[in-house]
């Protein structure tokens, strides 16, 4: 993440985190804002799923009992999103 100009980038900015969305009207439509990091969320940040809270985003959901060790490996496919997929506010789910 790229801080905005004159302001130290934060540690832990690109670390997996969340931001809010908030529909402004079909003119403005949707506006991302990052208070993690200070910024408005734009087109370098990735909406890897969206949820009320964490318990409808975690990406790994179970429980291991294990002694030994455990890796794990994961993939991700970055498609722009269209416009018309941000038109309008997204109904329950998504």
């Amino acid at each position: 993440t790229i801080p905005p100009p004159g302001r130290p980038r934060l540690e832990g900015a690109d670390a997996t985190h969340a931001w809010v969305r908030l529909w402004c009207g079909p003119q403005e439509g949707w506006i991302g804002f990052d208070p993690t990091n200070a910024i408005l969320a734009r087109d370098d940040h990735v909406t890897v799923a969206v949820g009320r809270d964490y318990a409808d985003v975690a990406p790994v959901d179970c429980i291991i009992l294990s002694a030994g060790e455990q890796d794990m490996e994961v993939e991700v496919d970055v498609v722009p999103e269209t416009e018309s997929s941000m038109a309008q506010p997204l109904a329950m789910g998504r």
